[in-house]
């Protein structure tokens, strides 16, 4: 089949597969990174609400604090109070204040193993007057990220495990599959250099590594004032200098 003619018929299935995947989803409107080449990449213009999505670092310390850093964009987005669970005593308030989330709008809950924290959890998802709810876990069985996609979907609160790995074990489970709409990893990359002394803005490597009814990419992204996200400059006006070059060359 032709791949023009083949087009309509794919989009087709993807429609069928996602309403067959979110018969039971309370109809919310997705929510938005603000920039193109991400939301056009998800299957509903954005980041569905009334989900479980996960994000996890893409290896290092560092890359597991952009990976909380992300999450706290996202909850800061949603509106609304957001219910944090953590298990370490390491989560830096004014850095979720920079990434643009109020600590005022913050229900910090400390559990003291994986099993409370997706309790906890899950009663956050359920609750249905959050914005947002996170969780860092180590741990995400299938039984338990299921009935955490239930309770969002029931409630319509965005949901976010943020995976944090203990023991290389961990990390090897992180591959196997769970019942989240997305799975994102964070690195961190570095910064573009300035012109003058300082530290320019953080720089990250987004893969979106799992998407029901979509397909997963890698975008290398800037971090702006209240965690909004942009292209960097040299990839932003790529297509502007590749037509400057083309048309110095005629």
């Amino acid at each position: 089949m032709p791949e023009q003619a083949a087009r309509p018929v794919i989009a087709a299935l993807r429609e069928r597969i996602r309403h067959l995947e979110g018969a039971g989803r309370r109809a919310c409107a997705a929510l938005p990174f603000g920039l193109a080449e991400i939301d056009r990449r998800l299957p509903e213009g954005g980041l569905a609400r009334g989900c479980l999505h996960e994000v996890a670092g893409g290896g290092g310390a560092t890359d597991g604090a952009a990976a909380a850093l992300f999450a706290a964009g996202i909850a800061a987005r949603a509106g609304g109070k957001v219910l944090w669970c953590v298990m370490r005593r390491d989560l830096f308030a004014p850095a979720l204040a920079q990434a643009g989330l109020s600590p005022d709008r913050v229900i910090f809950v400390e559990a003291c193993d994986d099993k409370t924290a997706l309790a906890c959890f899950e009663e956050g998802l359920r609750h249905g007057g959050l914005g947002a709810a996170v969780a860092e876990i180590a741990r995400l069985p299938m039984t338990a990220s299921r009935r955490l996609q239930l309770a969002a979907e029931r409630s319509g609160t965005i949901g976010m495990a943020v995976r944090r790995w203990r023991r290389a074990t961990d990390a090897a489970e992180g591959a196997q599959p769970t019942a989240s709409v997305t799975r994102w990893r964070v690195s961190v990359r570095p910064s573009a250099p300035l012109p003058v002394p300082g530290i320019g803005r953080p720089r990250w490597l987004l893969e979106l590594v799992r998407c029901r009814a979509g397909e997963g990419f890698a975008l290398e992204v800037e971090v702006g004032d209240a965690g909004r996200l942009a292209l960097p400059a040299a990839v932003a006006d790529r297509p502007v200098q590749a037509e400057i070059r083309l048309r110095a060359s005629v």
